[in-house]
């Protein structure tokens, strides 16, 4: 075909667009209008709404379908191993949110959207399982069509199941209409205590300060927690067999992927882990720190601190020593 034949060809083929039969709708709730063949065109493609920075939801479950088959880790955060919050928290990391550590705090995160049928793919769906916390203590993502993406229970690992209930919290972080960045009630605030640092004078600082930017428990806490444990000495041992600095009981420490709970390195960051799966459990920092001392359980059984004086005197001190610092 030569060069004139082929432009004729176009010239025809634009002429039968031109030609095209503009259809009559209605806008919204505005008068009748004319739509033409590229408004046509144009709606019949559909589109992800995106926030400022360009992420949508689709980006969202995209990332999290990245961790299907991690075995879900009481208090992970890594693609080691997760739990249900750092499941949640490590992927929105990954698109540039800054989403607190604990699943009450994230069911508080964004905006609330009314119920699971106007929820969009990735929407943080969570539930409030026990009278006993305080707010959620299950988050997921939601992918649409009725299913999301969670990290269960220990022995299962991250997997896509139906939506099993009408979620108490719906929240929708990723914000078309938002000018900048997340909107996320009370982030600079939880910001401002996960970020704060312990002076270099205090034992293994950078330790502690980094597993808190990593976590998002304040580095006060964990620091306290290391004092009142073992008086910061990496080699302790307890009467009832825990071990190290943060004073990890074995079967505790195996859970948690600490391989060895005398190395100061994996002791602060596997007490952090379990401290933040705690205080996402619990919603308070007295109960973390009770249950860190006599195992959630009897918290729990208890519906708040135990009735035990050396717990009551645990936490007592504990939350002293965050005082001082």
């Amino acid at each position: 075909m030569s060069i004139d034949q082929v432009t004729a060809r176009i010239a025809q083929i634009q002429m039968q667009l031109n030609q095209l039969t503009p259809v009559t709708r209605t806008r919204g709730t505005g008068p009748a209008s004319e739509v033409g063949f590229a408004d046509q065109l144009q709606e019949q493609t559909p589109t992800t709404p995106t926030d400022a920075s360009g992420v949508s939801g689709e980006d969202v479950v995209a990332e999290a379908k990245k961790y299907l088959g991690v075995p879900y880790v009481w208090g992970g955060t890594t693609e080691r191993g997760l739990d249900c919050s750092g499941l949640v928290q490590l992927v929105y990391k990954t698109l540039g949110y800054d989403l607190p550590r604990v699943s009450a705090d994230q069911a508080r995160s964004g905006t609330e959207v009314a119920s699971l049928a106007d929820a969009q793919p990735g929407d943080l769906i969570a539930w409030d399982n026990s009278s006993r916390n305080n707010g959620a203590d299950h988050i997921a993502i939601y992918i649409g069509d009725g299913k999301m993406i969670e990290a269960p229970r220990t022995g299962l690992d991250v997997r896509i199941v139906d939506v099993p209930t009408e979620p108490d919290y719906i929240r929708r972080v990723i914000d078309p209409a938002a000018a900048v960045g997340p909107s996320i009630p009370g982030q600079a605030a939880r910001n401002s205590t996960s970020m704060a640092t312990v002076p270099a004078s205090t034992p293994y600082a950078g330790l502690i300060n980094a597993a808190a930017a990593r976590t998002g428990v304040p580095a006060d806490l964990i620091a306290a927690v290391a004092k009142q444990e073992s008086g910061y000495n990496p080699a302790a041992v307890s009467s009832a067999g825990a071990q190290g600095l943060m004073q990890l009981m074995p079967g505790t420490a195996s859970d948690l992927g600490v391989r060895d709970p005398f190395d100061p390195r994996q002791a602060i960051d596997g007490g952090s882990r379990l401290l933040a799966s705690l205080l996402d459990r619990f919603g308070r920092t007295d109960l973390a720190l009770a249950a860190y001392n006599a195992g959630p359980g009897a918290v729990l059984r208890y519906d708040g601190i135990p009735p035990y004086p050396e717990t009551q005197n645990y936490v007592r001190s504990v939350l002293a020593i965050m005082e001082q610092m």
